[in-house]
């Protein structure tokens, strides 16, 4: 599993990351009493745009990025539950710091919503410090960033 190959999503893969997205994300709906913003978003445009970046064969994980003048925003992590405990999640984070330094870029920013305590948890692991926590609309957001050395 670990040297699984990350690529550039395609047209094809469209439905299988609207899938892996929906198992990652649909067990929150609940706990924040409302859909998660990832299962909302344009998945084919996304693709389209060269912003979604998948793992596995099928389908395991995946990442949408997106380049800024100063960051790159990793606006949707999501590993298949099926997969969790498999590094599938480390891989793809290890894959967002080499991404944005291909791209030039020295820092990484996300958020998580603020009742999604297992992220909060597991970014500081991986060098994501807080920045701030603040309402987004209807969503309570924790912000978080990483330097790149």
């Amino acid at each position: 599993m670990a040297d699984e190959e990350i690529r550039p999503a395609g047209a094809a893969d469209v439905p299988v990351v609207e899938g892996v997205i929906d198992a990652a994300f649909r067990p929150y709906i609940e706990r924040i009493g409302r859909v998660p913003q990832p299962m909302e978003e344009d998945h084919a445009a996304n693709v389209a745009a060269g912003k979604v970046f998948v793992t596995g064969d099928p389908v395991t994980g995946l990442v949408v990025v997106e380049a800024f003048e100063d960051h790159l925003f990793l606006d949707i992590i999501a590993v298949h539950p099926t997969a969790h405990g498999r590094g599938v999640g480390r891989r793809l984070l290890r894959f967002v710091d080499a991404h944005a330094r291909v791209l030039g870029l020295s820092e990484v920013r996300l958020y998580t919503n603020a009742l999604m305590w297992e992220n909060r948890e597991i970014y500081p692991k991986y060098g994501y410090e807080l920045v701030e926590r603040r309402l987004d609309g209807p969503y309570d957001r924790v912000h978080y960033r990483k330097r790149l050395l």
